[in-house]
């Protein structure tokens, strides 16, 4: 009788890295190309097969929605590491960052909207309640520093981020500039 093998946890760690360069190479094709960008092509870019994609994201909606998750938990991490130490600030800083991402990655809103059929590519599901809980921290926080209005909510600011969204994918103004006015209208 021969002894068994211990588990094969190499397959583990190769599938974990595959499915991180594809969302690596998926976030970067998107944003670059958006909708236009094929599974095939995906693949090629991150360095594996297309059966590879399929079994992680067995449509190409399902990627599209990782590659999503994947940019709201960015920046949730961000919210809750680079602005809950700047309470005085922490709320305008996150609205930049979400500015810079939305202008850096215009081809993956474009993609996400095409993939939902929707002209909305905010968080959904568990995204969605991490971003809600960093942004509630980050209004508390400046609350607390007597820089943010008492009554400011967490759809105040995802009524803000629409508007932000809609100034950069339309071009019709300068998103700095509107949170620049935001904030003056949050201020405490």
């Amino acid at each position: 009788m021969s002894t068994p093998l211990p588990p094969n946890r190499t397959g583990r760690t190769d599938a974990r890295r595959n499915r991180e360069r594809v969302l690596a190479a998926a976030r970067a094709l998107f944003a670059e190309r958006g909708d236009e960008v094929q599974m095939p092509e995906l693949a090629k870019a991150a360095g594996v097969g297309v059966g590879t994609v399929y079994r992680h994201f067995p449509t190409r909606g399902d990627l599209i929605e990782a590659v999503a998750e994947h940019r709201f938990a960015e920046l949730a991490e961000y919210a809750r590491t680079e602005c809950r130490n700047r309470p005085e600030r922490g709320l305008e800083l996150y609205l930049a960052k979400v500015g810079e991402v939305l202008a850096g990655d215009r081809g993956l809103s474009s993609a996400i909207e095409a993939a939902r059929g929707t002209t909305e590519s905010e968080p959904r599901g568990a995204a969605r309640a991490e971003l809600e809980a960093a942004v509630r921290d980050l209004l508390d926080d400046g609350r607390a520093a007597g820089s943010i209005r008492a009554d400011a909510t967490v759809g105040d600011v995802y009524m803000l981020v629409g508007a932000l969204s809609a100034t950069i994918r339309t071009g019709s103004g300068d998103w700095r500039r509107l949170i620049d006015l935001a904030m003056n209208g949050l201020g405490a």
